[in-house]
């Protein structure tokens, strides 16, 4: 089931996305971040056990962005990733963001939903504010995709 996340989930979430950290395949968060943006997470859970999660972050009146988007890699194949990317894409329209991007080392997975790939350059300097805490900055090597959003949320 997919639900808005809750405070007591921050440490499950934490792990699963720690798992990815270390992989270098996204960029770490801290308990403290998690706990700060826990309004803007999504989470996916089974029997009591969160399964994934992502976030969607306005930075901008009419601009979001997709945040951390992990799945406990056991559960890759049963559309938790999608499902969570889903409903982030719809919670951004419903709030009225007109474009939607994230920065992804798996590109290929955000184009079969409607992003397309843009130069960093083109995003605002507002966006770079958690580049600059990233261990790979300035030498980042995430693709930078974007979707316009339209009466088609899906």
């Amino acid at each position: 089931m997919i639900r808005k996340a809750k405070v007591n989930d921050v440490k499950q979430m934490k792990r699963i996305i720690d798992t990815y950290a270390k992989q270098e395949l996204m960029l770490p968060r801290s308990l403290s971040e998690l706990y700060e943006s826990i309004r803007d997470f999504y989470v996916f859970e089974e029997n009591g056990e969160i399964l994934g999660c992502c976030a969607l972050h306005f930075v901008w009146e009419d601009l979001a962005e997709i945040l951390s988007l992990a799945v406990i890699s056991e559960h890759n194949k049963r559309k938790i990733g999608s499902s969570l990317l889903k409903a982030c894409i719809e919670d951004g329209y419903s709030l009225g963001a007109k474009r939607v991007f994230t920065l992804s080392y798996v590109p290929e997975f955000f184009e079969k939903y409607g992003f397309s790939r843009v130069d960093k350059s083109s995003l605002p300097h507002k966006v770079w504010s958690g580049c600059i805490k990233c261990p790979k900055f300035p030498e980042c090597e995430e693709i930078a995709l974007i979707r316009i959003l339209d009466n088609e949320t899906n």
